[in-house]
């Protein structure tokens, strides 16, 4: 049983992927020898270029070969590549020399495989509990906690901007998760901060704020660079946002 599912949301454009890069970062270098997997659940795949890991194939990939043998009829074939769906996302799974990394790929496409999609889903629920720690950077928005695509999480971790939309965004994600997700620790991080004390001060009361990171342009310029996570100095702001957020959290020791 993994000891901490980290499910990373917000809304699109506020960075929640390097901070999901950034939390992989700190497990990393805090629990060398522990299981870590960094699950890839925004069809833009861009976590991968944040930790600098070269996707080859998707869980979509897998998904879409099972679709297209029941399209043909081929039941039998179907119903093998399900039963070694586990073995197959195995493959899938790229191993990096302290971290595992798995894609999930492109949303479902036009007609109903709920079924198929349920069984991969429980695959990965079924695959996380042989890692100590996962994390899971959820596509923008709320749309796949509305799917229960991140059912079961330790700590759902709301990314947002210092603007009001995204904290709204962060309130509406959290209201429904509030129904529809079970976790044990919620928290918001702001990130891209211009002004601080400013923000704090008009921060809804109710949510919990974990850290806030200002506008850092070695970040900046290690994205246009097209550099990895690990390529930042270990004072820049997103690593020491985040890894303030993970000491309140616990699933760091001050």
């Amino acid at each position: 049983m993994a000891k901490a599912i980290l499910a990373v949301s917000g809304k699109g454009g506020v960075g929640k992927t390097s901070i999901a890069a950034a939390l992989v970062r700190l497990l990393v270098e805090r629990y060398p020898e522990a299981r870590i997997l960094a699950i890839d659940a925004d069809p833009a795949v861009g976590l991968s270029t944040a930790l600098g890991v070269d996707v080859v194939e998707t869980l979509d990939d897998i998904r879409k070969r099972i679709v297209q043998n029941i399209e043909d009829r081929q039941k039998n074939t179907a119903i093998e590549l399900l039963n070694e769906a586990r073995f197959r996302i195995f493959d899938t799974m790229v191993e990096e020399d302290k971290f595992s990394f798995l894609a999930i790929g492109r949303p479902e496409g036009a007609g109903c495989y709920c079924t198929i999609n349920s069984y991969l889903k429980e695959i990965i629920t079924l695959l996380a509990k042989e890692f100590d720690y996962v994390v899971v950077d959820g596509e923008a928005g709320i749309e796949q906690i509305n799917r229960r695509v991140m059912e079961k999480v330790s700590h759902l971790l709301l990314i947002s901007d210092q603007s009001k939309k995204g904290i709204q965004v962060v309130e509406t994600i959290k209201r429904v998760a509030d129904e529809m997700v079970m976790y044990e620790e919620v928290g918001v991080i702001l990130n891209r901060v211009t002004n601080p004390e400013l923000v704090e001060h008009h921060f809804p009361n109710g949510l919990p704020l974990l850290s806030t990171i200002e506008m850092d342009p070695s970040h900046a310029e290690n994205d246009i660079c097209g550099k990895s996570i690990f390529a930042l100095a270990s004072d820049a702001q997103v690593i020491q946002g985040v890894r303030e957020a993970m000491e309140k959290l616990d699933i760091l020791a001050k």
